[in-house]
């Protein structure tokens, strides 16, 4: 393929639309090994166990409704990004789902009660550890699966990117969540391989998530996915490292 076709197709990809947290797109063509851990199968577990959850950061609730047979009487989730809230909005709340627009990672207090939820759940989304403690019953539960702070820093740095928090591990947030009252019930580390079938995968990806390569267009790193497809024209994998972990905290001892 010469490079005004390729420059072509990585701008198709680059304008192809993207919604919620959906990356259907990419199906076949971003392959992520999984952790070890399967968080949505906890996650409904803990639902069974719950009259209340709370989803912190849902995006457009598409992993919230995966789990939908298992969802106690009560649930709330939170999301600040504003096409997403209304995505969310349109699936959600005819489910009888109580939205709000609240940034999670703020100090200020998430405008729930002291002991409201049974259960708080987070995927993949910022979180305050003492409003965490806070708005937790006695004796519930909190679970987050979250994206490593080194994730994916060899494609980055293909871009001459730095990871945006490479702070982000249970280094830091385990001793967070311990100085707000919780008791780590339950934690695990993951590094495998996040590997794309075609550079154009990679420009969708990079659009998508869009604070991994601030400024990233196809115009503006055009030399730089030029070198990724002599990689793979050279035989080369595109594969880079992913990491994630989880961590299960308990507000005292579940009755």
């Amino acid at each position: 393929m010469n490079l005004n076709a390729l420059v072509e197709a990585w701008t198709c990809e680059e304008q192809q639309p993207f919604t919620g947290w959906d990356f259907s797109h990419l199906d076949g063509r971003m392959i992520e090994e999984q952790a070890p851990w399967s968080y949505s199968s906890r996650a409904r577990e803990l639902m069974r166990q719950s009259s209340s959850v709370i989803d912190l950061g849902t995006g457009g609730g598409e992993r919230l409704l995966a789990l939908r047979n298992d969802w106690p009487e009560k649930v709330v989730v939170t999301e600040d990004y504003a096409p997403n809230f209304r995505l969310a909005t349109e699936r959600l709340s005819p489910l009888g789902v109580r939205l709000v627009d609240v940034r999670l990672a703020d100090d200020g207090p998430m405008p729930f009660a002291e002991g409201e939820f049974d259960l708080v759940l987070n995927r993949h989304s910022g979180f305050n550890a003492g409003q965490v403690a806070r708005v937790l019953a006695p004796g519930g539960i909190f679970l987050t699966q979250q994206i490593h702070g080194q994730w994916a820093y060899d494609l980055l740095a293909a871009f001459d990117a730095k990871p945006p928090w490479p702070e982000a591990s249970l280094e830091k947030y385990v001793p967070c969540l311990e100085a707000a009252g919780l008791t780590i019930v339950n934690t695990q580390e993951w590094s495998g391989r996040l590997s794309f079938t075609d550079v154009g995968a990679i420009v969708y990806y990079l659009k998508a998530v869009a604070w991994l390569v601030p400024g990233f267009s196809v115009k503006t790193h055009q030399e730089h996915l030029l070198a990724l497809q002599r990689q793979l024209d050279d035989g080369e994998e595109l594969a880079f490292v992913a990491k994630k972990y989880l961590i299960e905290a308990s507000k005292g001892l579940r009755g």
